[in-house]
């Protein structure tokens, strides 16, 4: 595998940003790795961070680059801030940033398939968020999403948490979110009415975790509205652990198709 600090200049945010990117590299001789590249443009994990980390955390806390290598599959991590990934009220473009002109770069520098079919999206805390509204938003563009330990009721979040109202009064304004494309609920809601193809959703969180109502919430709109999700529930907290865990358990049930 080839591990790529990238740095650029995007134009949604009027500055330059970074990603980190892993590509997959075919070898013969590396110990204790068997690596696998068979295809020109590589499926592609969009793997998003949390509200406290940057796009070089999960390279750094979790082995993502070995478990990706026997799959042939390119991962790329990129830097948001603590935008939780949109278009700020007082601040940059982080959704137009993440959404449009992320995948566009990053196929532009990198043999990237634009494939359906070859897309998944994932993320962790603010992260899980980020990766199910980018899923339920262009339901189009991914195969399959996954939120580990997300915080996936923002709304409620946005109205109940004064202490962290300075940040989400930077990024949503005075707006009620409630029933708005930034609220997820909606979003699963909204999704379940249509015809057209769903992602298939995995969704975990421990049950000690600060998170775990947010998740309840999450699961529980999707079973309402008859929005088909895997749901994956058990002891675990907010912690580097359970998600080095679980993003190989999405890698398991991603549905990859293989050369």
């Amino acid at each position: 595998m080839a591990l790529i600090t990238c740095n650029f200049f995007s134009e949604s945010l009027g500055l330059s940003t970074s990603m980190t990117v892993i590509l997959p590299q075919q070898t013969s001789s590396q110990i204790g790795l068997n690596n696998r590249s068979s295809r020109k443009l590589h499926p592609t994990l969009y793997l998003l961070h949390g509200l406290s980390d940057d796009d070089t955390i999960w390279s750094r806390r979790t082995s993502i680059e070995r478990y990706v290598a026997e799959l042939g599959l390119a991962v790329v991590m990129p830097n948001v801030h603590q935008s939780f990934y949109t278009d700020m009220e007082y601040g940059n473009k982080y959704w137009t940033f993440l959404s449009e002109e992320l995948p566009a770069i990053a196929r532009s520098f990198f043999p990237l398939s634009d494939a359906r079919e070859d897309n998944f999206v994932a993320g962790l805390s603010m992260g899980g968020y980020g990766a199910f509204k980018w899923a339920l938003r262009h339901p189009d563009r991914f195969a399959a999403a996954a939120s580990l330990s997300g915080a996936l009721d923002m709304a409620n979040h946005v109205n109940s948490n004064p202490h962290m109202n300075p940040l989400f009064r930077l990024i949503y304004g005075e707006k009620d979110i409630t029933g708005t494309n930034e609220d997820l609920l909606h979003l699963v809601a909204e999704g379940a009415q249509t015809d057209s193809p769903k992602p298939l959703l995995y969704q975990c969180c421990g049950t000690e975790d600060f998170l775990y109502n947010d998740n309840l919430a999450f699961r529980d709109a999707c079973a309402q509205s008859g929005y088909p999700l895997t749901y994956v529930e058990g002891p675990g907290n907010h912690e580097w652990g359970y998600w080095d865990t679980h993003i190989q358990e999405f890698l398991r049930f991603i549905p990859l198709v293989r050369e």
